[in-house]
């Protein structure tokens, strides 16, 4: 009944009428909400929720210098930016507070209570006018009441029986004309409908903490209604404290329901080790001080009460309490929903909820009776199975059968060194880590050692050295421990004759049958896949011409630091320096010989397709910026490998992600040197279960497509997607290391950074969380489009603000494509790399397309996104009229293709989808097909109509365009019907699960169809927003 009405919201009650009066009308009184929604930073001090009493206001010259500074983009986040200092040049402090006063929320009882105690609350008028209200709950709890009013007070209230919705966010229509609406924060919106005509009182809080106080309070108490005033009784008996008590009392040798402090300090730490004793015992004092005793025993209630305050994060709660409907615990059909509608499993069953259940919840009366509460909730949201990282990716899950050209490959420079390369000594253990980290392409500098044995050193330190004999044993131990996936050794060969055929002789006898030395195959026009070079060992270097009565001769150099040296300098004159090669060195390098670049024309034409090409850093930087396409298209086929610039003598890092931009398989990296560079390289390769190959974008591998590294717009045939990314808390963020700061006392903030094509890079920073790094709350929501989601990466950053530099205490980066979508916990790293233990950021993670849909896997229920302005790729004009003519044929049912994608959210339109996609599907299929025939003749028929030079190449590039666009639209549209059918196949089951299928009288059927076109005239914003 409530939900059937909930359209009809009336006019805001009569007590709301324009005549109260308040010095804040109009824009002005949005104040903190308006702030909070245009990113202004306040500068309240924040742990978990504070009660009444317990927060302030910032000055508003703080308020404005902060604003300003927000705004203002930042270069890094690891970076200090002048933008982000604090204001009036405050320093950390440290707080010797005795006895925290703030409280946070663990039960309905303390939303109650919050209630009572009420708060100021900001009323939202449909005529643009916001009042500064004070509300509070009645202590019989019978009604909800607000002043200042020019009305009589038993006027100015609002019964609880007559309340029939509470709903959180924007969601009515006085939210929806307000013409202030888009500068209210979303997550501090909420209103309630009342009465028999479902009027709506529209509220903003000045938090989105204190607006889910009051939605779970007031739910609480309309779903209690017939019952209001037992739960405060009630509230000792609740499961958990059962289950509390239980732990105590087993704990309670004596049986005299008391314990000494220690023991309860060690209970509660076993309970939840993340708990620093210190804080335990303070908040043991401060539940004493209340009750006006002191002493070192502890009793039964004492030790509940302290463990549900410390133990209950006010998130998860607000959660809980959100997909139980009000109940303070999960029963299985709850989880069922919540797997299912936010967390994007699929074929969920009653049984495996049950296990879930029996493997998380504590209590023993849980397991039996197959429900879950707030402690076994929290431990299932930060286990496993609730990462944000994709479990498929976890192991190999792309196809491996493509040519090796078609891989990014995780590539380490100077392997061999552990510190920087200018004086950094050589050491077996460079090959031991970059091989445990899922390394495939490794590098040996090997000179002439003492007593005829080759050696690997760092030729700017001679003092240390290791032998070759020992890192190619090291090589063969570790090489497939990782990955069973081709092992590549780049080999920088410094050696006299001599010593080169003891390098052979070492090889064959360590590696045997591990060496892929098979000649390439002429009749090939592509490398062999990774499957196919399963546990081989690959060798790439220079190689002498094919003549076996050639047994030694002159090739140029690998020597890149040496020839970049040598370019710098006045005298070079573009000569290479010559080095000795013997015969049996050259016939260990099949596959992956090494040829020098000259131009793209020439290599397209004469390089075979087994020979790779080096590429400093810088020159290939001026190639991605000159010659993007053309970059492109010469890695379709051919390996390209880019070493960091001999200007790095720090051994810093190149940013890999402008090259894998370009289709650069292999980006060599300093993996000695950890920061932002090296966590997009880590990260990137976490994906296809780490094997250390990850397959480029058809768009970068078909033989005709078209792609720009430098594409600043839509990609032709992807369909972008909207990234919602809502950062919701921090557990356990430890000191930064080498902060300046005495004490524990940090104010973190979160930064969010999308790493991919030029069109997508883009940045979001959190508020400052002031001196809490135990479960600092932001809820803050972010938006991004990502237009080529199979580059794209997320980098979650948290820094310390700190007024001289921000400092670093966290990151995680993961590849778009392994996000999992609902509420999921991200396991921060360290600076070095490593995994930090508890250390966590709790978020929301939700993709869809442009219009709010998306697979349901993916897309989550609880996302909102406003509408989009539709966009049409177009094609290109080639300038023979011949294609041209064929390409028009395809306007339409491109047109078609798009119009249909963008509205299958509807059910009508859903099932016009599934009907007409495949004869729009085969419209342009054909017209594909039709404009492949002339691929291999282009350049002639450009030549016939007087196209030359660089009219012909944009002719050829307008032709690759139009055929990417309409291969991309084509599996666009594929892929979107069965989407269709699948979403239709949830509609049907949900139907009969909730007894819709039979069939309706005609009367009923009219009106179920005027309640079907309602539905699907609502926005998918609104409907997200009510699911």
């Amino acid at each position: 009944m409530a939900q059937g009405a909930a359209g009809r919201e009336g006019p805001a009650p009569p007590d709301a009428a324009g005549g109260e009066d308040d010095p804040r009308v109009g824009p002005d009184a949005t104040g903190d909400c308006v702030a909070a929604a245009s990113g202004g930073r306040m500068r309240d001090r924040r742990s978990g929720i504070v009660l009444p009493g317990a927060a302030g206001t910032p000055a508003d010259s703080e308020a404005g210098l902060l604003e300003a500074a927000r705004a203002t983009p930042r270069r890094s986040s690891i970076i200090k930016d002048p933008s982000n200092q604090k204001c009036g040049g405050r320093k950390k402090t440290v707080s010797f507070s005795s006895m925290p006063s703030e409280k946070k929320i663990s039960s309905a009882n303390d939303c109650i209570s919050f209630m009572q105690a009420g708060c100021e609350l900001k009323k939202v008028r449909p005529n643009s006018r916001i009042y500064n209200r004070f509300f509070t709950l009645d202590p019989d709890l019978q009604a909800l009441r607000w002043e200042p009013s020019k009305k009589d007070l038993e006027k100015a209230k609002l019964d609880i029986s007559a309340i029939k919705e509470i709903r959180l966010g924007k969601n009515t229509e006085t939210f929806r004309n307000n013409g202030l609406a888009d500068q209210i924060c979303e997550d501090c919106a909420f209103s309630i409908l009342h009465g028999e005509n479902y009027e709506s009182l529209d509220l903003v809080a000045n938090s989105a903490d204190v607006a889910n106080i009051w939605v779970s309070g007031l739910r609480y108490l309309v779903s209690r209604s017939k019952q209001p005033l037992d739960f405060m009784e009630g509230n000792q008996n609740t499961p958990r404290f059962m289950w509390l008590k239980t732990v105590f009392q087993a704990a309670d040798v004596d049986g005299n329901g008391i314990m000494l402090e220690d023991t309860s300090v060690e209970l509660i730490k076993q309970l939840n080790p993340t708990l620093k004793e210190a804080k335990i015992r303070l908040k043991f004092k401060e539940i004493q001080k209340s009750k006006e005793k002191l002493t070192t025993r502890v009793t039964e209630e004492e030790f509940c009460e302290a463990f549900c305050e410390l133990c209950t994060r006010p998130e998860v709660y607000f959660l809980l309490v959100q997909i139980s409907k009000n109940k303070e615990y999960l029963d299985a059909n709850d989880l069922m929903l919540f797997l299912e509608a936010e967390q994007g499993v699929t074929h969920i069953t009653e049984d495996i909820c049950l296990d879930i259940i029996k493997r998380y919840e504590l209590s023993e009366e849980g397991r039996q009776k197959g429900f879950l509460a707030i402690d076994g909730f929290t431990q299932y949201l930060l286990s496993s199975e609730c990462d944000i990282f994709d479990p498929e990716q976890k192991k190999v899950a792309q196809d491996m059968t493509q040519p090796l050209s078609h891989y990014y490959i995780n590539a380490s420079h100077n392997t061999y060194l552990i510190e920087d390369q200018f004086r950094g000594p050589a050491d077996i253990n460079g090959y031991v880590r970059a091989l445990k980290m899922g390394c495939r392409s490794i590098e040996l500098d090997v000179s002439d050692g003492s007593d005829n044995e080759p050696i690997l050193c760092n030729r700017n330190n001679m003092t240390t050295h290791v032998s070759f004999r020992s890192v190619i044993e090291v090589i063969n131990k570790f090489a497939f421990i990782a990955s069973e996936y081709p092992l590549i050794l780049c080999l920088g060969n410094h050696c006299s004759l001599p010593q080169q055929k003891v390098m052979v002789q070492q090889m064959k006898k360590v590696f045997g049958n591990k060496l892929y030395t098979e000649a390439p195959l002429l009749s090939e026009s592509y490398l062999p896949s990774p499957e196919k070079l399963k546990r081989m060992i690959i060798v790439k270097g220079k190689k002498l011409p094919s003549d076996p009565d050639v047994l030694e001769g002159e090739v140029t150099d690998e020597d890149e630091e040496a020839e970049m040296s040598r370019r710098m300098s006045v005298d070079y004159n573009g000569e290479q320096k010559q080095i000795r090669l013997c015969r049996e060195l050259s016939d260990l390098v099949s596959i992956c010989k090494s040829v020098q670049y000259r131009d793209f024309e020439l290599s397209m034409k004469s390089q075979n397709y087994w020979e790779i090409c080096s590429f400093s850093e810088t020159e290939a930087s001026r190639i991605a910026n000159e010659y993007p396409e053309d970059f492109v298209n010469y890695n379709k086929k051919f390996l390209s490998r880019i070493y960091p610039s001999a200007m790095r003598i720090d051994s810093s890092n190149l940013n890999p992600q402008d090259f894998w931009n370009c289709g650069c398989q292999i980006v060599a990296m300093n993996f000695q040197t950890p920061g932002p560079m090296m966590d997009l390289h880590t990260g990137w390769f976490l994906q296809n279960g780490g094997c250390g190959y990850v397959l480029r974008p058809s768009i970068m591998r078909d033989e005709v497509s078209y792609f720009s590294a430098n594409t600043k717009g839509i990609v032709p045939g992807v369909s972008p997607l909207a990234l919602h990314i809502k950062i919701i808390s921090g557990q356990n963020f430890p000191k930064p290391k080498g902060a300046c700061a005495k004490g524990d006392v940090i104010d973190p903030y979160v930064c969010v950074e999308i790493h991919g094509i030029p069109a997508d890079c883009s940045e979001q920073r959190t508020k400052t969380v002031q001196q809490n790094s135990d479960n600092p709350i932001f809820d803050e929501t972010f938006e991004f489009q990502v237009n080529l989601p199979e580059l794209a990466m997320i980098r979650f950053v948290v820094l310390d603000d700190d007024y001289i530099g921000d400092e670093f205490i966290g990151q995680y980066t993961i590849p778009f494509e392994c996000l999992q979508p609902g509420y999921r916990h991200v396991p921060l790293r360290s600076f070095v790399g490593d995994i930090m233990e508890h250390v966590t950021l709790f978020v929301h993670i939700a993709i869809t397309n442009r219009s709010g849909g998306g697979k349901a896997q993916k897309r989550s229920l609880s996302v909102r996104m406003g509408k989009k302005v539709r966009e049409y790729t177009m094609l290109r004009n080639i300038g023979l009229k011949t294609i041209d003519d064929i390409f028009k044929i395809a306007v339409h049912p491109l047109r078609e293709a798009i119009d249909m994608r963008e509205n299958m959210q509807m059910i009508q339109e859903s099932r016009f989808l599934i009907e007409m996609a495949d004869t729009v599907q085969e419209k342009i299929v054909q017209c594909q097909k039709a404009g492949m025939e002339f691929h291999e003749e282009l350049h002639n028929l450009g030549a016939k109509e007087g196209l030359k030079g660089r009219k012909l190449n944009k002719a050829t590039e307008s032709f690759a365009w139009n055929i990417t666009v309409l291969k991309g639209q084509g599996d666009l549209l594929k892929n979107a019907k069965n989407e269709a059918i699948e979403n239709m196949k949830q509609i049907q089951l949900a139907c009969l699960s909730c007894g819709l299928s039979k069939a309706p009288s005609s009367g009923a059927e009219a009106k179920s169809k005027r309640s079907l076109e309602a539905i699907e005239e609502k926005e998918s914003s609104e409907e997200n927003g009510k699911l």
